[in-house]
């Protein structure tokens, strides 16, 4: 039997590569070589996603490419639970090509071309393309929602420093799925989020009537306009009738890096750098955002520092969406249509 060492392999390499290289089918049948996928063989197992991927692509077409949410999660773009739960391959090929149809994979056809970049040595949709590709997992029973394509938005706007990628690559479509919740979603896209939960809680606030922050603006000592005394998560400077000028942040802390005692210590410096300039600094831990009773206390907070009545607040416009406006009118057109026959 050939020693696998003892041959010039890959991590990953197919059946066909291996008996070129010299190994026999009882060498390709050995049970310490894994199999990823039909006709790969790997030295390892292939436990996270690049590794898959690497080992699928050795025997996908050329002209394919890893697409939807499978591009997502090699652009590391921030997933619901929901989307995450797709384990499966995403692949994608010109519609004049055979669809790809493989264990494990989803195989999907481009009538309109994709902008394809490289990640980790892998074909991959890039960045604009494969966030109007998730607009076609939008719908009831499917794992994307409005708020989800919001969120995945503001990151790669802020990546690409522009939201101009995003509306061009929607507007080269013809009719693409989801194409309503996609323009919705554009609304609401912003550039400077730098994670989820600041996207979830700018949301909150805008929908239920609060004035809308700048995202991660650097902030300079009014004393030393060359002095910074930091970055503020979610920012308001708002100029009063009367001259006053309320400076507020919220600062979204997330447990994970937040809650240590090293990291509490430097947050309550940065607090005190700011608070000496006459910031108000207001923390957003995830219980303040995870049910309407928080949210609504958590809203209310904000409204007192900014100074907004809070008669004109809607608390129930805060709440996380999944459906668009259209399938929203659409349900209640349905709805009141089988009312009518009754």
């Amino acid at each position: 039997m050939t020693s696998i060492n003892d041959v010039q392999l890959g991590h990953h390499f197919t059946v066909g590569q291996g008996r070129l290289a010299g190994l026999t089918g009882r060498d390709l049948r050995r049970p310490d070589l894994h199999r990823p996928c039909r006709g790969v063989r790997a030295r390892d197992a292939c436990a996270d996603l690049t590794s898959q991927a690497s080992a699928l692509s050795l025997v996908l077409p050329e002209t394919a490419a890893f697409s939807h949410l499978t591009a997502a999660r090699l652009h590391r773009l921030p997933l619901s639970y929901s989307m995450e739960e797709d384990q499966r391959l995403h692949t994608i090929v010109p519609v004049d090509r055979p669809q790809v149809r493989r264990e494990g994979v989803v195989g999907h056809r481009m009538v309109h071309p994709r902008s394809v970049t490289e990640v980790a040595g892998l074909r991959v949709v890039d960045l604009p393309d494969t966030w109007v590709d998730l607009g076609e997992l939008v719908g009831r029973g499917r794992p994307v929602g409005l708020d989800d394509l919001i969120v995945v938005g503001d990151a790669c706007a802020t990546r690409l420093e522009s939201l101009a990628p995003l509306r061009h690559a929607l507007a080269k479509r013809t009719r693409p799925r989801g194409k309503k919740t996609l323009t919705e979603a554009l609304e609401s896209i912003r550039v400077g989020s730098w994670s989820p939960r600041e996207t979830t809680c700018r949301l909150m606030f805008l929908r239920a009537g609060l004035p809308e922050p700048t995202l991660n603006e650097p902030i300079y000592a009014s004393w030393d306009p060359q002095l910074l005394l930091g970055y503020g998560d979610l920012v308001w400077r708002i100029e009063l009738p009367d001259g006053r000028v309320l400076k507020v942040i919220g600062e979204y802390q997330g447990h994970d890096f937040h809650a240590g005692e090293a990291q509490r210590g430097h947050d309550e410096v940065r607090r005190r750098r700011f608070a000496r300039d006459g910031w108000i600094v207001i923390e957003i831990w995830n219980d303040d955002v995870t049910s309407p009773e928080a949210r609504e206390v958590t809203i209310r907070r904000f409204a007192a520092a900014l100074e907004v009545a809070t008669e004109t607040l809607t608390f129930a416009a805060a709440e996380p969406r999944f459906f668009s406006r259209h399938a929203m009118d659409l349900a209640l057109q349905r709805s009141a249509r089988r009312f009518a026959w009754v």
